[in-house]
């Protein structure tokens, strides 16, 4: 539902990126993004007249025009606008011909000056609040964060928590704990040809693209947008994976009323093996299923993870620089995960030493290791933490300010007796664990019920989403259930 072509910000013209996400990534429904101020009226109006008059197929393709409207954080932060209608947007300008974009800075204009238009948030609201169920609004984090101090509880139905930029569980949790009623959605956010298959880079963009599930009976323009308002979605990581829940006959992000405890019963499809189901409510982590501890703790099988952002904001990623080291035992061999390419990457120093360094975009990262006599030996972690060097010689460090050395050290003892140990490190849940792990194969198919108090929360309900989390890392968030207890 969003990815950027050469019209303003992105690679390859609209054509290429349409139908590489229609027949490369296999998308069946897909959102052109145009970045409000750059974007001109003829280029526009050509990305519109493709989209409806030539890729759109009902049954097979179903394709939204969208903009970013990319105002700063200070007047709310971006936001997309996809019109769902199938009728000429109302841009660049609305029915009343008052201007529709945050402002205009493009190559078409005569003007040194930048011509402001629809600004702060609010005035973007007006534009399009006379036909809600004809558009959807959905903030993002991107380079200019969206603020959650501004919400349209009828235009927003969806929020973007995963893209390209990173992964941001955290956006989630604010929305369900500020009392709003949004679904989950991840998205690409794509400036480099390849929606719904975007892979990382080195820069900003360090994770891979976000893809958005829709439970729809029909793949048609009418009944995809309604359940886009529906907030009947669930966000992956990139991978297609499937996270689906239900009470009774109501489904993910749907409201509705309940009379005693909630029964929620669940199924999360993937494809490495599921390692956590957790269940998150407006006051955060409310439940958890471990499936390393279900398969039965290996005596020899550790793992260390770290992961999260520096910031909340653009150049928020963490590079991470460490090694860990085994005393009293060894090495005897190990693997990384959830690395996103060849310069993030682990390596033995030692028999009983493993250097890393990779980058966390809100992300982890880990490694895995077989070691020997773990209830005997001790798990030194120590490293260093750097930040974006935006001016000067890349080459030198930058050190996070509020953390930039880490030292972790955990007895195989203490380890056999908790499963896991953790140490906060700040930033936006910036941590590195020592977890035991299994020698079987997890599961890639998991179900199950988990059973809901009859407490609403200030806003008069209890919002309840799943996350489920792979043992690569990848991610799949439902959207909540918005339930009132009576």
């Amino acid at each position: 539902l969003h990815v950027h072509s050469d019209d303003t910000v992105g690679t390859n013209d609209t054509r290429y990126n349409l139908t590489y996400g229609r027949d490369v990534a296999g998308l069946d429904v897909l959102g052109y993004t145009a970045n409000d101020f750059q974007i001109t009226k003829d280029r526009w109006d050509g990305a519109v007249r493709l989209i409806n008059k030539e890729l759109y197929e009902e049954g097979k393709f179903i394709c939204y025009p969208g903009t970013e409207w990319c105002g700063n954080s200070c007047a709310g932060g971006d936001h997309n606008v996809i019109f769902l209608h199938g009728k000429t947007p109302e841009f660049p300008y609305d029915s009343q011909g008052n201007i529709a974009r945050s402002f205009e800075w493009n190559e078409d204009m005569t003007s040194e000056q930048i011509e402001p238009g629809a600004w702060p948030l609010e005035e973007l609201w007006v534009t399009y609040v006379d036909d809600p169920e004809g558009h959807l609004l959905m903030p993002h984090v991107g380079g200019r964060r969206c603020v959650l101090d501004w919400h349209h509880p009828v235009l927003e139905r969806l929020i973007e928590i995963e893209s390209a930029w990173g992964h941001f569980g955290w956006l989630y949790e604010e929305a369900m704990q500020r009392g709003y009623k949004l679904g989950a959605s991840a998205n690409g956010d794509e400036h480099r040809g390849r929606c719904g298959g975007g892979v990382p880079g080195t820069a900003v963009f360090g994770t891979k693209g976000g893809v958005t599930g829709i439970i729809s009976k029909k793949l048609e323009r009418k009944t995809i947008s309604k359940s886009l308002r529906a907030r009947h979605t669930f966000a992956t990581t990139g991978e297609r994976l499937v996270g689906l829940t239900q009470c009774g006959k109501f489904i993910q992000g749907d409201g509705f009323r309940n009379k005693g405890p909630a029964e929620i019963t669940y199924r999360f499809l993937g494809d490495a093996g599921w390692d956590k189901i957790q269940a998150y409510d407006h006051t955060g982590l409310i439940w958890s299923r471990n499936l390393q501890d279900e398969a039965g703790y290996s005596d020899r099988r550790i793992r260390v993870r770290w992961g999260g952002a520096r910031i909340k904001d653009r150049y928020r990623w963490a590079e991470w620089s460490g090694s860990i080291k085994i005393l009293n035992g060894v090495v005897n061999s190990f693997l990384g995960r959830g690395f996103e390419h060849q310069e993030e990457n682990c390596y033995r120093k030692s028999p009983t030493e493993i250097g890393f360094r990779t980058d966390t975009y809100g992300d982890a990262d880990c490694v895995e290791m077989d070691v020997s006599d773990l209830a005997h030996c001790t798990i030194q972690i120590y490293g260093t933490i750097d930040s974006y060097n935006k001016v000067g010689n890349q080459l030198d460090r930058n050190p996070f300010i509020h953390c930039p050395e880490f030292i972790f050290e955990v007895s195989g003892a203490d380890l056999i007796e908790h499963g896991e140990l953790t140490k906060k490190l700040g930033g936006v849940n910036m941590f590195v664990s020592v977890e035991r792990i299994s020698d079987q194969l997890l599961p890639r198919d998991v179900q199950g019920k988990i059973q809901i108090d009859p407490v609403n929360g200030p806003a008069g309900f209890r919002p309840i989403f799943l996350l489920g989390r792979q043992i690569d890392d990848a991610k799949v968030w439902t959207s909540a259930m918005f339930i009132e207890f009576r």
